[in-house]
């Protein structure tokens, strides 16, 4: 039989986690050509920011503990919206250039 170790999870490795997941997703938005792949970069780093606000609220004692998941339930809204709006807009921008490479866009000139 397998003993089972007691691991305890502080503030400090959600954050580490937390900035790991940034830093990833910051790296996959900026070099990343396809629009796609860069909106997967952006939430992944909104995604970040949620466990962080997640892990605040936790952690840290506070006269309103719940702040840190109402923020986060707000920053869901808004990603999914931004997702909905942008690959709606990937859409229509394949239908005009059949590409959505980011280099090979030009929207001043439809």
């Amino acid at each position: 039989m397998v003993a089972l170790l007691a691991v305890r999870v502080d503030l400090e490795h959600v954050l580490i986690v937390g900035a790991v997941l940034f830093a990833i997703g910051l790296y996959v938005a900026l070099t990343k050509r396809n629009a796609v792949a860069v909106l997967m970069g952006i939430e992944l780093m909104l995604n970040a920011v949620n466990l962080t606000f997640v892990a605040f609220a936790r952690f840290v004692e506070s006269p309103r503990p719940l702040d840190g998941h109402i923020f986060a339930i707000f920053v869901i809204t808004v990603a999914a919206a931004e997702a909905a709006v942008a690959l709606a807009l990937a859409v229509v921008v394949y239908r005009h250039r059949e590409t959505i490479d980011i280099d090979k866009i030009s929207l001043l000139r439809w």
